[in-house]
């Protein structure tokens, strides 16, 4: 899963539990949005965002999400998952997502979200902080 690791800042392993399973014997695709959402505050935690939002009140909100599944994942497996944030916008970033199949040796999802700063005191769309913005430019090596 060198791709990924190559491509995506922020990577981790996630175990197959038998539980992650439904009914038809493969992967839940509510289990792919938890393992992106895993993924996604790994990354919040590298560019020190969930430190932030504690002390200023300003937080990230998915504004939508979406996952394109390309093979079934069942257990056993371990996935390999990786974020990286491709563009940054005045109040929201986009976040892109990869999921590998060590079992398969191949990417098996890719995913997207919509993230927004958003103050839940004042229920308003926020400026994204320049602390935040200029460790994400910084994380992912872009210039803007």
């Amino acid at each position: 899963m060198d791709e990924i690791k190559k491509k995506f800042p922020v990577c981790i392993k996630i175990p197959v539990l038998w539980g992650h399973m439904d009914a038809f014997q493969h992967l839940n695709n509510v289990i792919y949005f938890r393992f992106f959402e895993s993924v996604r505050i790994t990354y919040f935690e590298k560019i020190g965002f969930l430190k932030y939002m504690e002390e200023k009140n300003i937080r990230p909100i998915l504004a939508s999400t979406k996952c394109n599944y390309l093979k079934q994942i069942k257990y056993p497996d371990t996935l390999i998952l990786g974020a990286k944030v491709p563009e940054i916008k005045e109040n929201r970033f986009l976040m892109e997502y990869a999921m590998g199949s060590m079992q398969k040796n191949t990417i098996v999802a890719i995913g997207k979200a919509d993230v927004v700063c958003y103050n839940y005191k004042l229920n308003k769309k926020e400026i994204i902080p320049q602390e935040i913005k200029q460790k994400i430019i910084k994380l992912e090596k872009i210039s803007l």
